[in-house]
């Protein structure tokens, strides 16, 4: 039993005067709104974060344990520069947290982590050295 409705062709391009016509016309108009969305995207945010180092369990304390970041950089810079003030290599264990409740992705950008997570003006970084609940 095969249906009589055809089967539409969306590779084609549409007729004139067709409905489809109208709405390929409105789609290109939303496009220069998506590209400047998208170019806005692309800068980086050159505003600044102020990030709090905390120590948990056996990680040692940072003497300065207060930093600025720019909030375009990516939650990965955080770690690398974590590790080298920690002075350890990157084949050892950090694990890092954020307001002692969760692991961001180290894609996360840093001003993202701020924007939902901080706390009285700092993103709150918990660091340690064995993997367990915070």
């Amino acid at each position: 039993m095969a249906s009589s409705a055809p089967i539409p062709d969306l590779l084609s391009p549409p007729l004139p005067g067709t409905p489809a016509e109208s709405s390929m016309a409105a789609s290109q108009a939303i496009k220069p709104n998506a590209l400047a969305a998208l170019e806005h995207y692309k800068q980086k945010d050159a505003s600044k974060v102020v990030v709090r180092f905390k120590s948990v369990g056996s990680a040692p304390v940072m003497k300065n344990n207060v930093f600025k970041v720019t909030a375009g950089n990516k939650f990965q810079a955080v770690i690398v520069f974590l590790r080298s003030q920690l002075g350890i290599k990157a084949s050892d264990p950090l694990f890092t947290y954020i307001n002692a409740a969760f692991a961001p992705a180290p894609d996360d950008t840093v001003g993202n982590l701020y924007k939902c997570f901080g706390t009285e003006g700092h993103l709150i970084v918990n660091y340690r050295y064995v993997g367990a609940a915070v």
